[in-house]
């Protein structure tokens, strides 16, 4: 696992489908899912942390994407 793209299709696996049109909300939606699958032991640890990592990081770019624009 390597992309956000990766962690979605992690999801899809589970029949959850993360689209709410707001990227930073996306990821943070799919942090939630993540940790209910991985609650439910239905991913193991490792895979769990690596695509937890994936979007923890893209969650700051986001973030730091709004900072930047919002202080032109």
């Amino acid at each position: 696992m390597k992309s956000v793209y990766d962690v979605h299709q992690l999801l899809k696996q589970f029949g959850t489908i993360v689209y709410v049109g707001d990227r930073l909300a996306d990821l943070e939606l799919m942090e939630e899912e993540l940790k209910e699958i991985y609650r439910a032991q239905l991913i193991d640890v490792k895979e769990f942390q690596v695509a937890l990592l994936i979007l923890r990081q893209e969650i700051e770019k986001e973030k730091e994407k709004r900072e930047k624009r919002k202080n032109g």
